[in-house]
């Protein structure tokens, strides 16, 4: 028996390929279906079943691809009705593979189809479980993002969940393993492990969820607490894993159509494109084209475009670094942004050649900010997140998280300057390029962010003043 652990860590996302006597099973796979198939291929191994623990909201999953190229069957749980041909187990129903079994434990709450997937070793014995987003490694999945579909409250769903987990995975051996669909940055939760793996056990001793004698009211209470809303494109996200999709290989045709500098003006306001840059910071403040977005590639690439982008229908013309073309397609992909019109030939780089017009952020360094910001005087919008700003930040500093942008942009008053940063440049880019496309030129965005501002002499706090809040 081999299990492989297949962690993507721009989406936080795992999903699981395993190995038994000729035979193999691949849970909750990724868009792009090569890398399974390549390992298929190097074990000389059958894929039996595709199995999905849920209908994924996060991303979009590669089961109907690689059910179709394989062969080999899709199976969900109990209360699952996708649109397509798939395997609908009851719980406790049992699949072979090889000398193992793989055991449908249902498990609803985070939504009402999920399920976790005991794996029996060849013995019988209990020996791991893929728990989708019913368990995380600190955590346990959020019960909010169902409700419309379930016509249930949050805290129905809570407390169905509570049930599902003291009822089918609190009552396993500690030794077993637990593998989660998710880690640290994932949207599906709100307090994550970096680790991702652990054992029953380990969750039973650390996991507020699990606690041990918890009520299923402090339980509901708490796992709902503090969740913020979920991205715009989850529910798109679901409807593509429901329905069926176009295929990876489609969606990679579309994006790596190379459109020449003299055509791509056209072919952007012929097809309503949003120009998406992604490149990094540094290269995209220095210089770009006029109206375009920067979400660069090297950062939580996929999770902001669903985030700032929402609509997965939302046609898209590509500027990548020399290179990243097919990887900045299948990273998009993966989140369902399937409406790619194509990429800039050459890069940004032929285009200023070619002597296009092009644009800059005004950006300075955090010394620079030192020498020139009044504190008290000058307003400062801290775009990090809130638990980010808590922990400290410049003082007098407004927050306003990238998150929100939509709604604070209203709020700027175009004569106004202010200063902009996020925790390292990052994301303040992404607000920059928003920001400059929207019309807004009276801003100046710190390079480093705040990373590079708490090395300076300027007062920092923990103290949150209400009114620099949204």
């Amino acid at each position: 028996m081999q299990i492989e652990q297949i962690y993507t860590g721009c989406l936080a996302q795992g999903a699981y390929y395993i190995t038994s006597n000729g035979e193999a099973a691949i849970i909750d796979p990724l868009r792009e279906t090569q890398p399974y198939i390549d390992r298929l291929e190097r074990d000389k191994v059958k894929l039996k079943y595709v199995f999905e623990t849920h209908f994924h909201a996060d991303f979009v999953s590669g089961h109907v691809d690689l059910s179709e190229k394989t062969g080999a069957p899709i199976v969900y749980g109990p209360n699952a009705n996708p649109e397509f041909e798939a395997i609908i187990a009851t719980d406790g129903q049992e699949f072979k593979i090889g000398t193992i079994t793989i055991k449908v434990l249902h498990t609803p709450g985070h939504t009402m189809e999920s399920s976790t997937y005991l794996l029996l070793d060849k013995n019988g014995k209990e020996y791991a479980i893929f728990s989708g987003d019913t368990l995380f490694i600190g955590d346990v999945g959020r019960p909010d993002l169902a409700q419309k579909a379930a016509s249930m409250t949050q805290e129905q769903l809570a407390g169905i969940l509570f049930h599902s987990l003291r009822d089918k995975i609190m009552t396993l051996p500690d030794d077993v393993i637990v593998y989660p669909a998710h880690g640290a940055g994932s949207a599906c939760g709100k307090n994550m492990s970096k680790e991702t793996i652990s054992t029953i056990g380990n969750q039973k001793a650390t996991n507020y969820a699990l606690r041990a004698n918890m009520t299923e009211a402090e339980f509901i209470q708490e796992v709902t607490d503090g969740l913020l809303p979920p991205p715009a494109y989850f529910g798109m996200n679901v409807a593509m894993n429901k329905q069926g999709y176009e295929s990876f290989e489609s969606v990679l045709n579309h994006g790596m159509k190379a459109i020449k500098i003299e055509d791509f003006e056209a072919v952007a306001e012929d097809s309503g494109a949003l120009i998406l840059d992604s490149r990094d910071d540094h290269q995209f403040a220095k210089g770009h084209i006029p109206q375009s977005i920067n979400i660069g590639i090297d950062g939580g690439f996929a999770l902001w475009v669903g985030e700032l982008i929402a609509d997965v229908k939302q046609p898209i013309l590509l500027i990548t670094g020399q290179g990243q073309e097919e990887e900045t397609v299948t990273r998009l992909s993966r989140v369902g942004f399937d409406n790619l019109v194509g990429h800039l030939e050459g890069g940004f780089e032929a285009w200023e050649k070619s002597g296009k017009e092009i644009d800059t952020v005004n950006r300075i360094t955090a010394e620079t900010f030192e020498k020139e910001v009044k504190i008290g005087e000058s307003k400062v919008l801290d775009i990090r997140k809130e638990s980010e700003y808590q922990a400290e930040h410049l003082e007098d500093a407004y927050l306003r998280p990238l998150a929100n942008i939509n709604d604070w942009i209203e709020t700027i008053n175009p004569k106004e300057h202010f200063y902009l940063h996020c925790g390292g440049g990052y994301r303040s880019m992404i607000a920059a390029s928003i920001l400059q496309a929207r019309g807004f030129r009276n801003f100046t965005e710190i390079e480093g962010g705040f990373a590079a501002i708490a090395k300076t002499k300027l007062p920092k706090t923990d103290f949150v003043c209400q009114s620099k809040t949204l």
